[in-house]
């Protein structure tokens, strides 16, 4: 959910390779390494269920398009270097020495690649070392799970280079171990499990309690669409708004005597005396879990309209008790819902910023890009940039060379 090497918002340069052919370049080009392998991992946009994951509770991803791509060459040195190939030097390049101790790296681009990688190389169970290249399409900071994209890729590179066996939620979890130690996010299991069990054409309920996966069929091209629009608004979960309301849940299910709050109920918050903050929390994360539910029932039956339904009350939840949205979503999301053929619209990711999720039918989609642009002008001064999102696999080694 935080920030790593991706594409630049409103930016709109010329296309470029995809990623795995600038993260092969630019291994051979500034590491001056020969690739032996390039793994890749998606980003993710998330339909319904946040800030329910470090709760034990519901929600429902789906692994995007965009992903990360990480090349990478075997040393027999100790040594992991590291070059994003999208950033400008002398901040692409990076060197550390895997038996030394780790450098404080909290809100830099490098935790998200040595975190994994050094994680992985102590399973390796003899020295290891390897140059690694990452280029990414998934936009930054922008609540698609860049961190967790660039993680689970570097993680699936080095571990297979390495001969490392790591099982998919051990592989997710091991992601999320990197994210907490050395990026400093206390962040949940959901975006790297996202990230590793993707299937093309599903999204994924995901139970956060037993990290239970199960793949819901989507609807058929023809017959809705996902659209994803980016606010421009930048955040940084490490600045402490993130830490604050998963405290804040924290401490309303201690008050509770509860273990978590997926146990909770609301006539138990209701009765409870909580301070004004951690009633709110509460309720929205019990209120979000019943919409998960809904929702997974709605798509699975082609109820579209109840669907959205579920998708707006989890924005106004959002925005009124957890209130982690902000003026631009807010508006991104007023003007979906305004275009005939919009079933639902809402903020997806971390918040404070980042992207609005909306479900439509096909014939929606031009009306409703124009509709965002005009909004996102009005709101910030900039144009929308925003993609009809496409399902796909999650990461896996893309090729061996």
């Amino acid at each position: 959910m935080t920030d790593a090497p991706g594409a630049t918002p409103h930016a709109h340069p010329a296309p470029r390779a995809p990623a795995a052919d600038r993260a092969r370049d630019a291994l051979r080009r500034v590491l001056g390494a020969r690739p032996a392998l390039v793994a890749c991992a998606p980003g993710r946009v998330n339909l319904i269920g946040e800030h329910t994951d470090y709760n034990d509770g519901l929600v429902m991803p789906l692994a995007l398009a965009q992903r990360c791509a990480a090349a990478a060459a075997p040393r027999d040195d100790g040594l992991l270097r590291l070059v994003a190939a999208d950033l400008a030097p002398p901040g692409n390049v990076f060197e550390h020495d895997l038996d030394a101790t780790p450098p404080d790296l909290r809100g830099r681009w490098q935790a998200y690649a040595l975190g994994p990688a050094a994680l992985c190389a102590a399973l390796a169970g003899r020295r290891v070392g390897a140059d690694v290249a990452i280029a990414s399409d998934v936009p930054i900071g922008a609540g698609l799970s860049s961190s967790a994209a660039a993680e689970v890729a570097v993680a699936s590179a080095v571990s297979s280079l390495w001969g490392v066996s790591l099982p998919p939620l051990d592989l997710a979890r091991l992601c999320r171990r990197a994210e907490h130690g050395f990026a400093g996010v206390p962040c949940g299991l959901m975006d790297q499990m996202a990230a590793v069990f993707g299937r093309e054409g599903h999204a994924m309920l995901i139970d956060c309690r037993d990290n239970r996966v199960e793949h819901v069929p989507l609807p058929r091209a023809g017959a809705a669409a996902l659209v994803v629009a980016d606010s421009g608004v930048r955040h940084s979960l490490a600045a402490g708004q993130y830490a604050a309301r998963r405290a804040a849940c924290a401490a309303a299910a201690r008050a509770l005597g509860l273990a978590s709050l997926r146990d909770a109920d609301e006539a138990t918050i209701n009765a409870a005396d909580l301070p004004r903050e951690r009633r709110d929390c509460a309720l929205h994360v019990v209120r979000e879990n019943e919409r998960v539910r809904a929702f997974a029932a709605a798509v699975r039956a082609g109820d579209l309209p109840a669907a959205g339904a579920r998708m707006n009350e989890s924005h106004e939840s959002l925005r009124d008790l957890y209130r982690v949205s902000c003026a631009e979503l807010d508006a991104l999301v007023c003007a979906a819902r305004s275009v005939p053929g919009v079933f639902g619209s809402r903020m997806t990711g971390g918040g404070f910023g980042g992207c609005t999720v909306t479900l439509c039918a096909p014939r929606a989609v031009a009306p409703l890009l124009a509709a965002l642009d005009d909004a996102l002008r009005a709101a910030h001064g900039t144009p929308c940039r925003a993609f009809v999102a496409a399902s796909s696999r999650g990461a896996h080694v893309l090729e061996r060379l």
